[in-house]
């Protein structure tokens, strides 16, 4: 009798073994089957925006004989420009300071010891040897303090005001200048709806032309984002005075992009 229990027991064990096998099995078998019987389609949602905020870079140099002048002149300096940009109703916290270096300035003495004398015409070089001479150790001849700055401007009819002013104020370089849109989430959300549209549209029209039948969407993917307009600016130009006219810049439109790639599982 005991015999005949355990001969159930292992048979039931193995039922189980078998049927979760096949239970496995049949899962892979279903997502190969999403995987492989599947077709794709893209689609691009493309808007033009004009854009509403300027993003310009600068930088304030100072040179010293030591390191604490240069920075204190190159302090002095910032306090002026930023002063100068909360008048022009910009706000502190659209006033950053992106990068702050201190590089020591070297000066090269000449080489020293006796110089060649000039080989005459006609004159084998060989009798006139080289100078013996050893090169001298750069001494360092005072400090240079670089500290750049990134401002946002969401007045764009004070663009040209503040490019002419910042130099005036003491900017040495006005490196940069980048018109951008400030709720790029909101137009790229519109960018990607256009673009899921098209990639619909297109499942759409080849379903009714290979007749096939598109089961649930298994797969998506996005690419692309907004692109600024970039200004290379020279401070040459700029900060003519107060009489000076500012440079005139378009601000044009900004071209957001946005693909999408949806995936179909076919029935």
């Amino acid at each position: 009798m005991s015999q005949y229990k355990y001969l159930i027991w292992a048979g039931t064990g193995v039922l189980v073994i078998l049927a979760i096998f096949l239970m496995v099995m049949i899962d892979h078998v279903s997502g190969t089957a999403t995987s492989t019987n599947t077709v794709s389609f893209s689609g691009e949602g493309k808007i033009f925006a004009v854009p509403d905020i300027a993003m310009v870079s600068f930088s304030i140099l100072t040179e010293a004989k030591t390191s604490k002048l240069a920075q204190d002149s190159n302090s002095e300096k910032s306090k002026k420009v930023v002063d100068f940009l909360k008048n022009q109703n910009i706000d502190e916290k659209d006033i950053k300071t992106s990068g702050y270096n201190v590089y020591p300035q070297y000066s090269y003495p000449l080489p020293t010891g006796r110089q060649a004398d000039p080989v005459p015409m006609g004159t084998e070089p060989a009798m006139y040897p080289a100078p013996d001479y050893y090169p001298g150790n750069p001494k360092i001849t005072g400090y240079q303090v670089n500290q750049s700055f990134t401002v946002k401007v969401r007045d764009l009819d004070k663009v040209s005001a503040v490019l002419d002013g910042l130099v005036t104020a003491g900017a040495n370089q006005v490196n940069n200048l980048g018109f951008q849109i400030d709720d790029l989430e909101k137009v790229t959300d519109e960018a990607r709806e256009l673009a899921i549209k098209d990639a619909k549209e297109k499942a759409s029209r080849l379903k009714k032309q290979i007749g096939i039948r598109l089961g649930k969407i298994v797969n998506f993917s996005e690419g692309g984002g907004g692109y600024p307009i970039p200004y290379m600016l020279e401070t040459k130009g700029l900060g003519g005075g107060t009489d000076a006219e500012g440079p005139s810049i378009p601000v044009g439109e900004n071209e957001i992009v946005v693909n999408v790639t949806i995936t179909y599982q076919i029935k």
